[in-house]
């Protein structure tokens, strides 16, 4: 696309980031007492739509279609969002290696919308056509489906399958002309090895089962991280502390919950810069980082509605909203 092209874009995505939830939306939604009277809210916010039942999975189900929609009609080339569905993609690779190693069918999930329908998956998988799978999930299928066949180790399978995300995920990052794909690339396996390493410290995992999971990463000494692991989740928070990544050794102190958010609150972080931008993708990509940020967001906080949690344990919860 040309610049001009790109401007018109831009200029759409910026009357639409108007209805983006701000962090004072956020507290009135949270104002609602039960989850009835969140809906409601959200349908007067016009989420959902007029042939939209009034429940939760159909109205975020509603909205992160409209996310694709408007994107499409801005006729651009959508190569640049491809980074944004690898864990979808990939969800779909894991689901479909387990069912048909398994043999256990009916209960497996696979997300829509992906390069490669859950069905075609199935198939590719029960008859090994690996060559029509992208480039970056051939060699982790085989793996995969290998691995789980011979040791029948589930969490292995899961390994393989989400290792090659991270790596499918920070190679389209590096490739990419546009800064803040790299930048959410960066991030988001910057942040999933920081989860691998504290799940794995906290279940006293291998240095061996660390080095196959993680991702090398660009601002992340992985190596160093997983011997920090190998002593505890103490020394991981240490190691976090000095090597520029204080404020998750902060959420980590303070809870589960709070750790969870600052994962999410990075990545938003990293795309920020992108409302000052107006001739490349960047803003479009950032647009729909924050859409679904945003319908996570709304999501955490009808579950706690539907659980009864206190608004305390609700707003612990809560991610930070790019607008």
């Amino acid at each position: 696309m040309s610049k001009n092209q790109y401007a018109y874009a831009v200029a759409r995505i910026r009357a639409l980031e108007v209805s983006l939830f701000s962090a004072s939306t956020i507290e009135q939604l949270m104002a609602c007492k039960d989850e009835e009277a969140c809906l409601r809210f959200l349908a007067d916010k016009g989420w959902g739509g007029p042939d939209v039942p009034l429940e939760a999975d159909a109205i975020l189900g509603r909205e992160r279609e409209k996310i694709w929609e408007t994107i499409g009609e801005m006729h651009m080339n959508m190569d640049v969002f491809d980074v944004l569905s690898y864990t979808s993609d990939f969800h779909n690779l894991k689901a479909a290696v387990k069912e048909v190693c398994t043999g256990k069918s009916g209960g497996t999930v696979f997300y829509e919308g992906t390069q490669i329908p859950g069905e075609e998956m199935l198939r590719i998988i029960r008859e090994k056509d690996y060559g029509a799978l992208p480039e970056s999930m051939r060699e982790a299928a085989a793996e995969a489906v290998d691995t789980l066949l011979r040791s029948c180790d589930g969490q292995l399978c899961d390994v393989i399958i989400d290792r090659a995300t991270m790596e499918a995920i920070l190679s389209a990052g590096e490739k990419s002309k546009e800064d803040v794909v790299r930048d959410y690339a960066r991030s988001t396996v910057a942040v999933t090895d920081i989860k691998i390493a504290v799940r794995c410290a906290r279940t006293g995992k291998s240095l061996e089962f660390m080095r196959r999971a993680m991702a090398p990463c660009p601002g992340l000494d992985v190596e160093r991280l997983a011997h920090a692991a190998l002593a505890g989740e103490e020394s991981v928070i240490e190691y976090l502390q000095t090597e520029g990544f204080a404020e998750a050794a902060d959420a980590l102190r303070e809870s589960a919950s709070a750790f969870e958010r600052w994962c999410d609150n990075r990545v938003i972080h990293a795309i920020r810069p992108q409302k000052y931008n107006s001739f490349s993708a960047g803003p479009l990509v950032a647009y729909v980082i924050a859409r679904e940020n945003e319908i996570k967001t709304v999501r955490i906080i009808l579950t706690c509605r539907q659980n009864g949690l206190p608004d305390d344990a609700i707003r612990e919860r809560i991610r930070e909203m790019y607008v």
